[in-house]
């Protein structure tokens, strides 16, 4: 794909999702990167449920390492892998406390040496807390891109982000990828995508195929 085709591909998801946004809900770098380390494998609503209670309990790194591991355990029980979960929420804030006077590091090389953080969390806080352009490759962003022709189906998500931050203008990585998961969440879903109202369609060899075989079964 070239830049003249992402553009196109961009300015029609901009004016789908003009307002998208990163939907989890935090007040502070602090909270936004306990949010994101909780979302793997979880979706930001099963999240924005727990931290409504979580971030009334625990405000600063001190007052996550200050309970027992199991307390925390019990606090964020409901989302998946919560006892791996809790184990790097306190690792991450004593490092935080230790090294960085309690405050959340604004540079990506100091963000993933924090325990449960990787590049795509690092990329997310950086893009959002700090206002630094990046592209954060989550499921729906890998799956959106693929589909798309903007990234290669066997691409890996490393190579994913390289490509986009190739097609994207540096200042519009961070709206990109926050459109890309609005397009992918709510229109182009894992499941059942919207192919049949979708102005990408013409774009999209994947979606192509999927109204083929419908037309094919419908004919039969």
């Amino acid at each position: 794909m070239n830049k003249k085709q992402a553009r196109s591909i961009l300015d029609i998801m901009a004016s789908m999702f003009p307002d998208a946004h990163c939907e989890l809900n935090h007040t502070n770098a602090f909270e936004l990167t306990i949010a994101v380390l909780l979302s793997a494998q979880c979706t930001d609503e099963t999240v924005n449920k727990v931290t409504a209670s979580l971030f009334q309990k625990y405000k600063r790194p001190e007052d996550y390492v200050a309970v027992p591991l199991d307390e925390l355990e019990q606090d964020i029980r409901r989302i998946g892998l919560f006892r791996n979960k809790a184990k790097h929420i306190q690792a991450l804030c004593r490092m935080v406390l230790d090294k960085y006077d309690g405050l959340i590091p604004e540079k990506h090389e100091q963000l993933v040496e924090l325990p449960g953080v990787g590049r795509k969390t690092a990329n997310v806080v950086v893009s959002n807390a700090f206002g630094v352009p990046a592209i954060a490759v989550d499921t729906h962003v890998e799956r959106v891109s693929k589909r798309l022709g903007m990234a290669s189906k066997d691409d890996t998500v490393l190579e994913v982000e390289k490509k986009l931050m190739k097609l994207v203008p540096k200042e519009e990585w961070t709206d990109t990828h926050h459109r890309l998961i609005f397009f992918g969440r709510y229109h182009c879903k894992a499941q059942n995508p919207q192919c049949s109202i979708c102005p990408l369609l013409d774009v999209c060899r994947e979606g192509k195929q999927r109204m083929k075989t419908v037309s094919i079964r419908k004919s039969i």
